[in-house]
Protein backbone atom coordinates (compact mmCIF):
# COMPACT_ATOMS: atom_id res chain seq x y z
CA UNK A 1 0.00 0.00 0.00
CA UNK A 2 1.41 3.34 -1.06
CA UNK A 3 0.80 6.58 0.80
CA UNK A 4 1.78 10.23 0.75
CA UNK A 5 3.14 12.18 3.47
CA UNK A 6 2.93 15.69 2.98
CA UNK A 7 5.19 16.90 6.13
CA UNK A 8 7.68 19.83 6.66
CA UNK A 9 9.16 18.86 9.52
CA UNK A 10 12.45 16.25 8.97
CA UNK A 11 12.52 14.68 12.07
CA UNK A 12 8.80 13.89 12.25
CA UNK A 13 8.90 13.23 8.11
CA UNK A 14 11.58 10.85 8.54
CA UNK A 15 10.39 8.88 11.95
CA UNK A 16 6.59 8.67 10.22
CA UNK A 17 8.26 6.98 6.82
CA UNK A 18 10.25 4.72 9.09
CA UNK A 19 7.42 3.36 11.01
CA UNK A 20 4.60 3.12 8.58
CA UNK A 21 7.36 1.03 6.39
CA UNK A 22 7.79 -1.40 9.34
CA UNK A 23 4.01 -1.58 9.24
CA UNK A 24 3.97 -2.42 5.47
CA UNK A 25 3.75 0.53 3.72
CA UNK A 26 5.35 2.36 1.28
CA UNK A 27 5.54 5.97 1.90
CA UNK A 28 6.96 9.00 -0.27
CA UNK A 29 7.28 11.84 1.53
CA UNK A 30 7.16 15.16 0.52
CA UNK A 31 7.83 18.50 2.72
CA UNK A 32 5.41 21.21 0.62
CA UNK A 33 2.01 21.49 -0.99
CA UNK A 34 3.51 21.98 -4.70
CA UNK A 35 5.34 18.74 -5.18
CA UNK A 36 2.38 16.86 -3.49
CA UNK A 37 -0.25 18.16 -5.35
CA UNK A 38 2.44 17.42 -8.82
CA UNK A 39 2.30 13.69 -6.77
CA UNK A 40 -1.18 13.27 -6.55
CA UNK A 41 -2.04 14.13 -10.12
CA UNK A 42 -0.31 11.09 -11.18
CA UNK A 43 -2.78 8.89 -8.69
CA UNK A 44 -1.61 5.16 -7.26
CA UNK A 45 -2.16 6.72 -3.73
CA UNK A 46 -4.20 4.85 -1.21
CA UNK A 47 -4.18 7.84 1.30
CA UNK A 48 -2.07 11.02 1.69
CA UNK A 49 -1.02 12.33 5.88
CA UNK A 50 -1.37 15.81 5.31
CA UNK A 51 0.28 18.32 7.54
CA UNK A 52 -1.31 21.85 7.89
CA UNK A 53 1.49 23.96 8.81
CA UNK A 54 3.36 23.69 5.38
CA UNK A 55 5.98 26.58 3.49
CA UNK A 56 4.75 27.76 0.07
CA UNK A 57 1.31 25.97 -0.56
CA UNK A 58 -0.34 24.79 2.96
CA UNK A 59 -1.99 22.29 3.67
CA UNK A 60 -5.43 24.09 4.04
CA UNK A 61 -4.60 25.72 0.22
CA UNK A 62 -3.79 22.04 -0.79
CA UNK A 63 -6.54 20.29 0.48
CA UNK A 64 -9.24 22.75 -1.08
CA UNK A 65 -7.38 23.10 -4.40
CA UNK A 66 -7.26 18.82 -4.40
CA UNK A 67 -11.08 18.11 -3.79
CA UNK A 68 -12.09 21.13 -5.98
CA UNK A 69 -10.45 19.43 -9.21
CA UNK A 70 -12.42 15.98 -8.12
CA UNK A 71 -9.05 14.22 -6.27
CA UNK A 72 -11.12 11.62 -4.04
CA UNK A 73 -7.99 10.35 -2.29
CA UNK A 74 -8.59 9.87 1.57
CA UNK A 75 -6.87 12.72 3.42
CA UNK A 76 -5.99 12.57 6.56
CA UNK A 77 -4.90 15.92 8.42
CA UNK A 78 -2.26 15.45 10.84
CA UNK A 79 -1.62 19.02 12.71
CA UNK A 80 -0.11 20.50 16.02
CA UNK A 81 -3.32 22.74 15.63
CA UNK A 82 -5.86 21.50 17.59
CA UNK A 83 -8.19 24.58 17.80
CA UNK A 84 -11.72 23.56 16.79
CA UNK A 85 -11.76 26.02 14.18
CA UNK A 86 -8.91 24.34 12.62
CA UNK A 87 -10.68 21.03 12.83
CA UNK A 88 -14.19 22.57 11.17
CA UNK A 89 -11.93 24.18 8.37
CA UNK A 90 -10.36 21.24 7.80
CA UNK A 91 -12.99 18.64 7.32
CA UNK A 92 -15.31 21.41 5.55
CA UNK A 93 -12.81 21.82 3.02
CA UNK A 94 -12.90 17.44 2.30
CA UNK A 95 -10.54 16.00 5.11
CA UNK A 96 -11.77 12.60 5.71
CA UNK A 97 -10.00 12.39 9.41
CA UNK A 98 -8.19 14.89 11.76
CA UNK A 99 -5.34 13.87 14.16
CA UNK A 100 -3.83 16.09 16.68
CA UNK A 101 0.32 15.80 17.02
CA UNK A 102 1.41 14.45 19.12
CA UNK A 103 -0.43 10.74 18.57
CA UNK A 104 0.82 6.96 18.80
CA UNK A 105 1.28 5.09 15.55
CA UNK A 106 -1.30 2.74 16.67
CA UNK A 107 -4.01 5.39 16.37
CA UNK A 108 -2.66 6.21 12.96
CA UNK A 109 -2.74 2.88 11.58
CA UNK A 110 -6.17 2.29 13.30
CA UNK A 111 -7.33 5.67 11.53
CA UNK A 112 -5.82 4.53 8.41
CA UNK A 113 -7.12 1.39 8.05
CA UNK A 114 -10.62 3.07 8.96
CA UNK A 115 -9.73 5.19 5.73
CA UNK A 116 -9.23 2.34 3.60
CA UNK A 117 -12.81 0.50 4.34
CA UNK A 118 -14.44 3.78 3.72
CA UNK A 119 -12.86 4.44 0.96
CA UNK A 120 -13.54 0.71 -0.61
CA UNK A 121 -17.64 1.42 0.09
CA UNK A 122 -17.03 -1.13 3.58
CA UNK A 123 -18.30 -0.66 6.90
CA UNK A 124 -16.51 -3.65 8.42
CA UNK A 125 -12.73 -4.88 7.59
CA UNK A 126 -13.86 -7.91 5.03
CA UNK A 127 -13.23 -6.60 1.34
CA UNK A 128 -14.10 -8.39 -1.59
CA UNK A 129 -17.52 -9.47 -0.97
CA UNK A 130 -18.45 -11.59 -4.51
CA UNK A 131 -15.10 -12.48 -4.72
CA UNK A 132 -12.66 -15.69 -4.84
CA UNK A 133 -10.45 -13.64 -2.27
CA UNK A 134 -11.52 -12.08 0.13
CA UNK A 135 -9.15 -9.41 2.10
CA UNK A 136 -9.28 -8.86 6.04
CA UNK A 137 -8.02 -5.18 5.94
CA UNK A 138 -7.47 -5.39 10.00
CA UNK A 139 -5.71 -9.02 10.20
CA UNK A 140 -3.78 -8.75 6.79
CA UNK A 141 -5.37 -12.11 6.15
CA UNK A 142 -6.32 -13.38 2.92
CA UNK A 143 -9.55 -16.00 3.19
CA UNK A 144 -10.99 -18.31 0.56
CA UNK A 145 -13.88 -20.58 1.45
CA UNK A 146 -12.40 -22.03 5.30
CA UNK A 147 -8.66 -21.08 4.74
CA UNK A 148 -6.86 -17.73 6.34
CA UNK A 149 -3.30 -16.57 5.69
CA UNK A 150 -1.54 -14.13 6.65
CA UNK A 151 -0.06 -12.15 3.77
CA UNK A 152 3.46 -10.47 3.40
CA UNK A 153 3.48 -6.33 2.52
CA UNK A 154 3.60 -6.93 -0.62
CA UNK A 155 0.83 -9.94 -0.86
CA UNK A 156 -1.54 -7.59 0.87
CA UNK A 157 -0.83 -4.36 -1.60
CA UNK A 158 -1.26 -6.43 -4.36
CA UNK A 159 -4.79 -8.41 -3.53
CA UNK A 160 -5.73 -4.70 -1.79
CA UNK A 161 -5.94 -3.07 -5.22
CA UNK A 162 -7.36 -6.09 -6.92
CA UNK A 163 -10.45 -6.35 -4.75
CA UNK A 164 -10.84 -2.59 -4.99
CA UNK A 165 -12.91 -3.70 -7.76
CA UNK A 166 -13.57 -7.10 -7.65
CA UNK A 167 -13.17 -8.57 -11.86
CA UNK A 168 -11.86 -5.27 -12.60
CA UNK A 169 -8.76 -5.96 -14.69
CA UNK A 170 -5.15 -4.27 -13.34
CA UNK A 171 -2.02 -4.01 -15.75
CA UNK A 172 1.31 -4.52 -14.59
CA UNK A 173 2.00 -0.88 -14.44
CA UNK A 174 -0.98 -0.20 -12.58
CA UNK A 175 0.00 -2.66 -10.12
CA UNK A 176 3.38 -1.33 -9.48
CA UNK A 177 2.35 1.88 -8.89
CA UNK A 178 0.04 0.58 -6.38
CA UNK A 179 2.12 -1.24 -4.50
CA UNK A 180 6.07 0.59 -4.55
CA UNK A 181 6.99 3.76 -3.54
CA UNK A 182 9.47 6.26 -5.38
CA UNK A 183 12.72 5.16 -5.41
CA UNK A 184 12.00 1.40 -4.76
CA UNK A 185 13.46 -1.28 -7.50
CA UNK A 186 11.00 -3.06 -9.25
CA UNK A 187 12.23 -6.15 -10.75
CA UNK A 188 10.66 -6.91 -13.95
CA UNK A 189 9.24 -10.18 -12.66
CA UNK A 190 8.34 -8.92 -9.37
CA UNK A 191 4.11 -8.80 -10.20
CA UNK A 192 4.76 -12.49 -11.89
CA UNK A 193 6.50 -13.63 -8.60
CA UNK A 194 3.60 -12.15 -6.10
CA UNK A 195 0.79 -13.69 -8.03
CA UNK A 196 2.38 -17.26 -8.42
CA UNK A 197 2.66 -16.92 -4.46
CA UNK A 198 -0.73 -15.86 -4.02
CA UNK A 199 -1.58 -18.63 -6.50
CA UNK A 200 0.04 -21.60 -4.51
CA UNK A 201 -1.54 -20.73 -1.28
CA UNK A 202 -5.71 -20.26 -2.80
CA UNK A 203 -5.57 -22.06 -6.32
CA UNK A 204 -4.43 -21.23 -9.70
CA UNK A 205 -8.24 -19.77 -10.12
CA UNK A 206 -7.72 -17.02 -7.11
CA UNK A 207 -6.23 -14.99 -9.90
CA UNK A 208 -6.48 -14.87 -13.74
CA UNK A 209 -4.65 -13.64 -16.01
CA UNK A 210 -6.34 -11.75 -19.00
CA UNK A 211 -3.64 -12.13 -21.82
CA UNK A 212 -2.24 -8.74 -22.56
CA UNK A 213 -4.10 -6.91 -20.79
CA UNK A 214 -2.86 -7.49 -16.84
CA UNK A 215 -4.76 -9.23 -13.56
CA UNK A 216 -8.14 -9.47 -12.18
CA UNK A 217 -9.51 -11.61 -9.15
CA UNK A 218 -12.38 -14.26 -10.02
CA UNK A 219 -15.85 -13.65 -9.03
CA UNK A 220 -17.43 -16.25 -7.58
CA UNK A 221 -20.17 -16.87 -9.91
CA UNK A 222 -17.80 -16.12 -12.66
CA UNK A 223 -17.51 -18.96 -15.57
Amino acid sequence: MRALLVEDDEMIGKSLTQALARAGWSVDWVRDGEPARAALADGGYACVLLDLGLPRLDGLSLLRQLRGRGELTPVLVLTARDGIEDRIAGLDLGADDYLVKPFELGELLARMRALLRRAGGVAQSLLGQGAALQLDLNTREALRGGQREVLTAREFALLRALLERPGAILSREQLEQRIYGWGEEVGSNMIDVLIHGMRRKFGADAIRNVRGLGWRVALVDAA
